[in-house]
């Protein structure tokens, strides 16, 4: 069998057959250049609305497809026009080749295949194709994978921001914690910024909503309130450690410090102890470290209290009854205020207006720890691509990447 006849049967050109095939050197690349003719007929089906009309005219058009032993492969066609009784002259409609397209639905789909493992430099580079020819191709691929989101059935959802760019520029994903699916991302974290998620949900959606885990951000729990009725505002663990840190035992190192000017030992000691009182004593492995926060701690009233309360603190996620919750709050509020330590005092103040998100774990034991992995999981897609600079390109990968749990 000649190796025209193998490629015209593996070919899988429907509509058209292979005149010849020939190898063309373009500078230092080797290139097979297959040339097509259709199959005799007198009609063709639209690419718009499938219907069967006569063919209109035709057009030369040159073609990639899969390369063969690494060699490129380019196709020489003419392009049929339908002339469709709906739509007037519309392109032929054919199953391994888009209208207008300059690549095969085949050579596409090994594109976006590769995409999702590969930065589309290099994916431009392996098939010799541009780099937006390739970004357009898995945009393409993406979109149709996806489709739009369904919303149906989410009662309970999760909010929380993430960098985008330097800057302090931020976008919002929102997830379905039940299924590990995201189901919206936008630039953004404002009230405004999160709106159209709401109006995609539409009214009878929204009143399903039954909780939504968030960290204190104004804006989401204003649009929430406004849009969502019944839902539950959820405040979770890490983002209330992670302000208790900054605010309290960050102040009072810096002030235990700055009293301590005179003891160059016990000030450095001090000063350098900011990850050692951050992190959970059960992350404090190394023999070294604990004996220098055991000797810290000792050694330090303010900090020691501090430490002690942030501790108790977690506790309070660990509740399943509101009641219980309550007076463990209170109690935990009356040690805190009654230290007179005024950053321990200012952060009670500024917390208690919150409390009810936080008791509402009780009955919603939900966090946004979900979406702070996922969170991490975009900063290796931003990293894997060098960064986005088509915002729309880069929520569909996202979605992509967690499409969710059947």
């Amino acid at each position: 069998m000649a190796a025209t006849d193998i490629i015209a049967r593996l070919g899988g050109w429907a509509g058209y057959e292979l005149v010849r095939a020939f190898e063309e050197q373009r500078g230092r690349q080797r290139w097979c250049v297959m040339e097509l003719t259709p199959i005799v007929k007198r009609r063709g089906r639209c690419s718009e609305c499938a219907a069967i009309g006569a063919i209109h005219d035709s057009e030369t058009r040159r073609v990639r497809d899969l390369p063969v032993f690494e060699v490129p492969v380019e196709l020489v066609l003419p392009r049929l026009r339908v002339l469709c009784p709906n739509c007037g002259p519309k392109v032929e409609h054919l199953d391994w080749l888009e209208p207008y397209s300059r690549v095969t639905v085949r050579l596409a789909l090994s594109v976006a295949r590769m995409c999702k493992v590969m930065t589309l430099t290099h994916v431009a580079r392996f098939y010799g194709l541009a780099w937006d020819t390739v970004k357009q191709i898995d945009c393409r691929h993406l979109e149709r994978e996806l489709g739009p989101i369904d919303l149906t059935g989410v009662t309970v959802i999760g909010m929380d921001e993430f960098a985008i760019q330097k800057g302090h520029r931020y976008a919002t994903v929102i997830v379905e914690p039940s299924r590990k699916r995201v189901l919206w991302v936008g630039r953004g974290r404002g009230r405004e910024e999160v709106r159209p998620f709401f109006e995609l949900l539409g009214a009878e959606g929204c009143r399903r909503i039954e909780a939504v885990a968030m960290d204190m951000n104004a804006g989401f729990i204003e649009e929430v309130r406004a849009r969502c009725p019944k839902a539950q505002i959820v405040f979770d663990l890490f983002h209330v450690l992670a302000k208790y840190g900054r605010e309290v035992i960050d102040r009072v190192r810096v002030d235990e410090a700055n009293r301590l000017r005179g003891d160059r030992a016990a000030r450095h000691l001090v000063k350098g102890a900011r990850w050692l009182l951050l992190r959970n004593r059960e992350n404090v492995t190394r023999p070294e470290d604990q004996v220098r926060l055991k000797e810290l701690l000792a050694a330090n009233k303010a900090l020691m209290t501090v430490y002690v309360l942030k501790d108790d603190l977690k506790a309070l996620w660990r509740y399943r009854h509101i009641g219980y919750a309550r007076v463990f709050w209170q109690g935990w509020r009356r040690r805190a205020l009654s230290s007179r330590i005024p950053a321990l005092r200012t952060f009670v103040a500024r917390l208690t207006p919150y409390i009810a998100g936080i008791l509402a774990h009780c009955r919603w034991p939900l966090g946004t720890n979900l979406i702070e992995g996922i969170n991490n999981t975009i900063k290796v897609i931003k990293r894997m691509a060098y960064g986005f600079r088509d915002d729309r390109y880069f929520f569909l990968r996202i979605r992509a990447a967690f499409p969710g749990n059947p």
